[in-house]
């Protein structure tokens, strides 16, 4: 036969009830229900909704639908000691107006719970007696919403009156939502029907049983059941009980109401619906989308009238105190100590740096939490397995919680829940440090960085070419012989290092470079010499190994915290077994140093960065390297989903904020030896071109643009030279560079009178001077400019005043008569 559902599916409902409960953030939820088969149809689509929503279900509540009341009060007994509050209540009316009543009796209807029930009661609020009403004050709900209509109104009416005429014995004639239902079905039916018509309503019979041992098997198989079939699944219209259609047989999910059980009945606070979820009113033309805001629902009335919406758990007042676990520890007892010679599983009183910082937490919640420590030890006194199995016994439920130096690692996260760390942590590598080792002859060369001091050094090279081409035409200081050139330019240059250049530049293109360049050089001097003081005179520690490839390289042993995770790191870096020595004290880790990798010692140790701070306080003449591993670092270990885990970390944060904690931490931490540097980190890094690329990209510019303007202006000035086709290019290019070798006539240096002494053979050449010329009679006698050269004969003395007189020719400055 072929069968459609004319009622909603009970798990259609899940996703109303986990909108409510994102709604409120509530984390945890413990549905109670009926032990057969309409109670645990719809558990797993309500896990399955709540998973989505990250609440999760603790404890799932099972009551018989025969249970006595001794039953219901013993199992509502066992869920005020749970620390969740929130309750999803799935059953008959019947058996859910009694747990409601035993809830009351025993304070479970006060101000902090919050109880949902299904539309397993709210669909048949006819069958709750009205004083079982005052049992469920607060309580919320959610129900298949009907829509008002006039032709709804009238059919209740006539239901009604023809019910009682029949039935004039029952008082409420009331009609729920599966009346409705029963009518909308027949109703679809019928029109289905219609549209097939009633021409062929043929069976066939020949395969029906004569022993049927029931109706159905005793029907034939239709003609035209897989047409009405299809006309039944198209079949859509708006009944009494709303928008009523049928998707694969099923009938399908409309719109709930989310009720809220005050006084003597029930008012609505909001709807759900596939497409917006939570909203307030049925108007959907404000609506953006998806919503599971609490703001959308109206005012709710909770149990014990509060209007403050519940938190969703609390620490049961009548239950054992918090069981919580603790590391016993052979090492770093300052951490976390267990006193020796306890009983395992009994109560201790441990001490060290995490106990004392989650009693200052505990003292920042906002409530009282109580708590005892246990041991997590065997009768030995030896720890009863390693961290992982500690952690295991919270996800077990042997724990409450696990207080200790405990790392916050993914693979742990994934079935327990941390806290915020309360300190900071990475895998760390630990390298003993040798002492001053730049104390040489070559430590002057260490302050700037190889790349510097050849770029300084063609710079000084560069800057000397650009100043000797600037002034070797105007300046008698950059001429002379070649040697000559070559040594003044470079001594110029590299004097501005100690500005005691002593040669006086002429040219303004010159005096521009200079300056810039002289900025650059006092930068650079500056920064060499306070580097090279920090050098020599700051105490310089450094690594004996400076990574972990130098020690898989030179195959040394390395150490790691027995018992931590930190094993498996090393082990990914690619160090063999045979070459890892575990430790369990600082005095353990110092012992192995002193011994060294050649003596069954380490040459280096991992581990977590709390521990090696606090080897360092103790222990000198060691020093930390970069991170090799990055870890949240020590929390609080709780169950998975546990409501504790978001004051908890709350409340750290309060304490590392606060005065508390340096407390804490100064007294773990301060230095127990008087070391003679007070920082283990100290490092010294060379002075690179990245610092200085800027100044020398300024020098740079400023001289090639100084270079370009002369070259441009000398060019210019001799374009004659460049312009005469009468001779070679190559001709043309010597021409100007004896020209370019040769003063510049125009220079105002040149334009006094200049006196050039030479040799024996040389005369004597008088440029600008004025004598006086005789004028013939009549005329005046005028000085004019004449250029005189006094040629000595060719075996005069030094003296020439001697007998023999020198020849003077005399030339005007603007003839050429002699």
């Amino acid at each position: 036969p072929i069968l459609f559902r004319a009622t909603q599916n009970d798990s259609s409902q899940v996703k109303a009830i986990s909108a409510v409960v994102e709604a409120f953030g509530w984390r945890e939820a413990v549905p109670i229900y009926v032990d057969n088969e309409f109670g645990e149809g719809v558990i797993p689509y309500l896990t399955d909704a709540l998973e989505k929503v990250n609440a999760r279900v603790p404890y799932r509540s099972v009551i018989s639908q025969k249970a006595t009341d001794e039953e219901i009060e013993e199992e509502l007994h066992k869920l005020m000691t749970m620390q969740t509050r929130v309750f999803i209540v799935h059953m008959t009316p019947e058996l859910g107006s009694r747990v409601f009543d035993k809830a009351k009796e025993i304070g479970m209807m006060g101000e902090g719970y919050v109880w949902i029930i299904t539309d397993g009661m709210t669909n048949v609020w006819s069958l709750v007696n009205r004083l079982d009403m005052d049992s469920m004050q607060g309580v919320l709900g959610v129900r298949t919403y009907i829509p008002k209509s006039k032709e709804l109104d009238s059919f209740k009416v006539r239901w009604k009156r023809k019910f009682l005429q029949d039935n004039p014995s029952y008082v409420n004639a009331d009609l729920d939502i599966f009346g409705l239902w029963a009518y909308d079905a027949t109703f679809a039916l019928a029109m289905a029907v219609e549209k097939l018509g009633t021409t062929n309503f043929n069976f066939d019979v020949s395969n029906v049983s004569t022993n049927a041992r029931t109706d159905l098997e005793s029907f034939g198989v239709s003609q035209n059941g897989p047409k009405l079939m299809q006309l039944l699944s198209n079949t859509r219209f708006r009944g009494l009980s709303g928008e009523f259609g049928f998707i694969n047989g099923q009938l399908d999910s409309s719109v709930f109401q989310i009720i809220n059980v005050n006084e003597n009945g029930e008012r609505g606070v909001g709807f759900w619906t596939p497409k917006y979820g939570v909203i307030k009113k049925l108007d959907f033309r404000n609506a953006t989308g998806y919503s599971t805001s609490k703001s959308n629902l109206g005012t709710i009335i909770w149990p014990g009238d509060s209007q403050v919406a519940p938190k969703g758990w609390e620490i049961p007042t009548n239950r054992k105190k918090l069981k919580i676990g603790v590391p016993v520890k052979n090492g770093f007892s300052e951490f976390v100590s267990v006193p020796p010679g306890t009983i395992p599983n009994s109560i201790v009183i441990p001490s060290g740096y995490c106990i004392d910082v989650f009693k200052a937490v505990m003292e920042a919640m906002p409530y009282a939490v109580s708590y005892d420590f246990y041991a997590f030890e065997k009768p030995d006194g030896e720890m009863a397995g390693d961290y992982n199995n500690l952690i295991d016994q919270v996800f077990y439920g042997n724990y409450d919680a696990v207080v200790g130096d405990v790392s916050i690692v993914a693979n742990r996260s994934s079935y327990v829940d941390f806290t915020l760390p309360f300190i900071e942590s990475g895998v760390v590598m630990v390298v003993p440090i040798r002492k001053d080792p730049n104390k040489n002859a070559w430590v002057f060369l260490k302050p700037l960085t190889w790349d510097l001091w050849v770029t300084s050094g063609c710079f000084f090279v560069f800057i000397a070419f650009v100043i000797w081409v600037l002034e070797h035409r105007v300046n008698e200081d950059f001429r002379g012989p070649l040697l000559y050139h070559i040594g003044t330019s470079y001594w110029f240059s590299f004097a501005t290092m100690t500005f005691s250049q002593r040669e006086r530049l002429v040219s303004n293109l010159a005096r521009f470079v200079v300056v810039i360049w002289c900025f650059v050089v006092l930068i650079l001097t500056q920064s060499y010499t306070a580097s090279l003081a920090s050098l020599l005179t700051v105490q310089q520690l450094q690594p004996t190994v400076t990574d972990v490839n130098e020690l898989l390289r030179k195959k040394e042993n390395v150490g790691y915290h027995d018992g931590s995770f930190v094993q498996g790191i090393i082990q990914r870096l690619g160090f063999d077994s045979s070459k890892m020595k575990s430790f369990n004290s600082t005095d353990d880790l110092n012992e192995l140093f002193t011994k060294g990798s050649a003596n069954n010692g380490i040459a280096a140790a991992f581990d977590e960065t709390p521990y090696m701070k606090l080897f360092l306080a103790k222990y000198c003449n060691y020093i930390t390297l970069e991170p090799t591993s990055k870890i949240d670092g020590f929390g609080f270990v709780f169950p998975k989903g546990s409501p504790l885990v978001a004051d908890v970390s709350r409340a750290v944060l309060t304490v590392i904020e606060g005065d508390r904690m340096k407390q804490i931490e100064k007294a773990l931490f301060t230095k127990q030896t008087s070391c003679s540097d007070s920082s283990t980190s100290v490092s010294f890094s060379s002075l690179g071109l990245g610092s200085f690329w800027g100044l020398f990209l300024i020098a740079a510019v400023a001289a090639v643009l100084a270079l370009i303007i002369f070259v441009s202006e000398f060019l210019y000035e001799h374009k004659d030279v460049l312009r005469n086709t009468e001779i070679s290019i190559w001709d043309r290019i010597l021409e100007l560079l004896k020209i370019f070798d040769d003063r510049d006539p125009n220079a105002h240096t040149f334009k006094e009178t200049e006196i050039r002494e030479g040799g024996h053979n040389d005369g004597v050449r008088i440029r600008g001077a004025k004598v006086p010329v005789e004028a013939p009679a009549g005329e005046v006698c005028a000085e004019v400019p004449v250029e005189a050269r006094v040629e000595a004969p060719a075996e005069a003395p030094d003296d020439i005043s001697g007998t023999a007189s020198p020849e003077i020719e005399i030339h005007h400055a603007d003839t050429n008569n002699s």
